[in-house]
């Protein structure tokens, strides 16, 4: 699109058009959905409610068409396992036909059956949880604090009435701990410092036996990984005693079956759909696989940026066109599917829906007002451009949106860049906010994929190896003058924006060019050397891959750490962090803020690493809008 040749039936300057897109639409109506499980005829998911303080309930629909509350009133749904947490609640049909449910309470860490709270030692946590088939029990990841010493990983199994029984212990980290659907196996995956759950896992499978007080305990664990390294995640069985995961030695995420055979687990790499099938095990609970049987399965495929269905049968793969799902979608026992809906246009849904196309929206995360019409969305247009080394990097583009507002001739609308977190992660292509915050008012918003991303590859994400805070600042700064040079962005408003991950990328782009006028960073990283001494387990060696092992590459955290560079970020730069952070702790902001010339801090009291709190998001959006605006307005 060209935008120096829009008409103007505004009278607004870009970036200062009147917008629909309110905070308080953005903190106080938005529901959050993730880990849709199916069970019979339920269909129950976590749903997240900034009203209520970000609490984050088990939603269930019913056989009979109603939306319920499965989960205990008061109590928040989630795990502090790995800090990011993941799986903090299963669902089983009970011997009377209705849902039965096992969780973990948020603040407390305290394992719920239903509405009982079970007599557990109050130390423990609890993540990845998933009844047993016999629905006596749970089997769960389990992380024991230590005293001045990274915590203790197992898992173990809990009884209905509180027993707990440790099945595995020894490894750094363990996930996914899967019983098959006869009881008479578990599979898990595991993997050991200085790993990470996408660099190299093992995936292990014993025989499960029960004691005389049927307390199970495993016998005969064996490594079911394969011969090549990799990171193989996501066990799951099917109905008839197939287990599936998905590996990377091609290259790419792809499924892999085991089957008994002859007293053997014999292995079988399906062919790949040429997409990635998987996700990085950020948290705990993710699934990208639904087996029906052995030879029959649904996928979650990834294939540049963009989610896809596909479905394996007959031994080939085929393309399904079942909207824009966030999850696998999840089958029900009348053959329907159930999934969360993410498409670009509009706000996330949970569907019901066949295979034929036809579907019903059962829960949506917030109506949008009357007067929103097509051409006030912003959607995203996927682009590929020309990086450092001849490499080619990926970003999804967002052109101002609105149906009563255009770019004036002669006028170009300032540009948001946007760098994600992890930084193994992805910027997402369904509709959210944080985007149509910006479009709406006249932004155009650059979201980049840089090197190290997810979702193009294992070369493409292990790329930023040895590379993190150099390469992913080359590839921002060379979208945003892709977007400078192909008209699509004013070149004296170009702002930059990054959480977690990101924050450090954001400081890097200020320091390294002149690209943009202002930057803002959400709890992120400006202190590597602080980063690797003070974060918890789970990301505690995550650095030997991306910069280097720590102390002997102490020199090369220095180079890279914003704190050491300081002096070359001119720009003003608005931070916001809460005060509860333990990924990146608050010292981070307030040290980097004290050595700059231009910059604001805002502590949000009671947040951790993510805004939850509606007040929180609603002060953030507008506090880093006006920021912005301020900026603009002195030039």
């Amino acid at each position: 699109m060209d935008l120096h040749h829009q008409k103007s039936s505004g009278t607004s300057k870009a970036g200062f058009w009147p917008s629909w897109v309110s905070p308080a639409l953005v903190a106080g109506k938005t529901r959050g959905f993730n880990e849709v499980r199916t069970t019979g005829h339920w269909v129950a998911w976590l749903e997240t409610r900034p009203e209520e303080a970000g609490r984050s309930v088990v939603t269930a629909y019913s056989p009979g068409g109603g939306i319920v509350d499965l989960s205990p009133s008061g109590v928040s749904v989630g795990s502090s396992v790995h800090e990011y947490g993941g799986g903090a609640w299963d669902m089983r049909i009970g011997a009377d036909g209705g849902p039965e449910l096992v969780l973990s309470d948020r603040k407390t860490g305290a394992l719920w059956f239903d509405e009982t709270q079970c007599s557990l030692n109050p130390q423990h946590r609890y993540a990845d949880l998933t009844w047993s088939p016999d629905g006596h029990g749970v089997f769960a990841v389990r992380e024991v604090p230590q005293a001045g010493s990274e915590p203790i990983a197992s898992i173990v199994y809990v009884s209905k009435q509180g027993v707990e029984t440790v099945l595995v212990e020894g490894a750094d980290f363990y996930a996914a701990p899967r019983p098959s659907p006869d009881g008479k196996w578990l599979a898990w995956f595991a993997w050991q410092h200085p790993h990470m759950p996408w660099t190299q896992t093992a995936l292990y499978i014993a025989e499960l036996l029960y004691d005389e007080e049927s307390q199970p305990q495993l016998r005969n664990s064996i490594d079911i990984s394969g011969p090549t390294p990799c990171s193989i995640i996501e066990p799951r069985w099917s109905a008839d005693g197939a287990l599936f995961a998905t590996e990377d030695s091609s290259g790419l995420w792809t499924p892999v079956c085991f089957q008994q055979d002859t007293g053997h687990w014999k292995r079988r790499v399906l062919p790949s759909c040429g997409m990635e099938i998987g996700l990085p095990h950020w948290v705990f609970g993710q699934r990208s696989v639904a087996p029906l049987s052995a030879d029959h399965l649904i996928a979650l495929a990834v294939c540049n940026g963009f989610n896809h269905v596909q479905i394996f049968q007959h031994g080939t793969w085929d393309n399904v066109t079942l909207g824009a799902p966030v999850n696998v979608p999840e089958p029900l026992a009348d053959g329907r599917l159930a999934w969360i809906d993410a498409p670009s246009d509009r706000p996330q849904r949970i569907i019901i829906g066949a295979l034929n196309g036809d579907h019903t929206v059962i829960r949506q995360s917030v109506e949008l007002p009357d007067t929103v019409v097509k051409a006030d969305i912003a959607v995203p247009r996927p682009i590929t451009y020309e990086t450092t080394g001849g490499a080619t990097a990926h970003a999804l583009y967002y052109a101002p949106s609105s149906h009563q507002q255009v770019v004036a001739d002669g006028e170009l609308p300032p540009l948001i860049v946007m760098a994600h977190g992890g930084p193994t992660g992805r910027a997402n292509t369904g509709f959210a906010f944080k985007v149509q915050f910006w479009t709406s008012r006249g932004f155009a918003v650059l979201d980049v994929n840089y090197r190290g991303s997810t979702g193009y590859g294992r070369q493409y994400r292990d790329a930023l190896n040895g590379q993190w805070g150099v390469i992913d600042i080359d590839d921002v700064l060379a979208a945003t003058q892709a977007a400078v040079d192909h008209g699509q962005a004013d070149p004296g408003r170009c702002v930059i924006r990054g959480s977690s991950a990101g924050g450090l990328t954001v400081l890097g782009a200020l320091a390294r060019s002149n690209l943009f006028v202002a930057g803002t960073v959400l709890y992120g990283v400006t202190d590597l050397r602080g980063l690797v001494e003070e974060t918890h387990k789970f990301e505690a060696r995550y650095l030997d891959g991306l910069i280097g092992p720590y102390p002997d590459a102490e020199d090369v955290y220095l180079q890279r750490s914003p704190l050491t560079f300081a002096q070359d970020i001119k720009d003003p730069v608005l931070f916001l962090h809460g005060d509860e952070d333990k990924v990146v702790a608050l010292s981070q902001a307030e040290d980097m803020v004290a050595c700059l010339e231009k910059a604001e801090l805002h502590i949000y009291p009671g947040e951790k690493h993510g805004f939850r709190q509606k007040e929180t998001v609603m002060d953030a959006f507008s506090r880093e809008l006006a920021f912005y605006q301020a900026v603009f307005a002195a030039q």
